[in-house]
């Protein structure tokens, strides 16, 4: 493990509609998305984890939002917003889309980041619109090798998507989401 402190951030877009997401699958291709080691698969783990706790059920047919997630090494400089918190933005029941007037748009106040070596970036992409709605990350991660990079990788998971609290309807209501096995898929 590393002594040096790790950055956690996140941002999102105010197009994101995120009252109405439910269900979620991983991008697939190349890259550790596509990773069938050890660590690529102890990332999406942690993420399906994350995301059922969140009351979010992965569908491979017709999800609403795609998860990608990458591991850069290497200092990176990053293009970043400053913004309120997403559940604080939620709640002040604002969205916008292609119809809401220009002097009504949130406007966004870019700040350029540089993020220190062994950056974990985690996108939420909507399905419908293919923007990416949400970004989170831990930079500063140092991933050793052997069972010790799978838990550096999951507290990094946790970590990023403590930033990401948005809870299903469902969720909210008490009612949990039924797995694939459970609704016959």
């Amino acid at each position: 493990m590393t002594t040096r402190e790790t950055r956690v951030e996140s941002d999102y877009s105010y197009r994101g509609n995120f009252r109405h997401y439910r269900t979620y699958d991983f991008v697939t291709g190349a890259g550790l998305t596509s990773d069938t080691s050890r660590l690529g698969q102890s990332v999406r783990e942690a993420i399906q984890q994350r995301l059922q706790v969140q009351g979010y059920r992965q569908a491979k047919r017709r999800p609403d939002m795609l998860v990608n997630f990458r591991v850069y090494e290497g200092d990176m400089n990053f293009h970043g917003f400053v913004q309120e918190d997403l559940s604080q933005w939620i709640k002040r029941n604002i969205e916008e889309n292609d119809d809401t007037p220009r002097e009504n748009l949130q406007g966004y106040q870019p700040v350029r980041l540089l993020l220190a070596e062994g950056t974990l970036l985690l996108t939420l992409i909507d399905v419908k619109t293919n923007r990416a709605v949400w970004n989170g990350y831990a930079s500063g991660v140092s991933v050793p090798a052997g069972p010790m990079g799978e838990v550096v990788l999951r507290r990094s998971v946790r970590s990023i998507l403590d930033r990401y609290r948005v809870f299903t309807e469902e969720f909210a209501n008490g009612t949990l989401p039924r797995t694939a096995d459970e609704s016959g898929r």
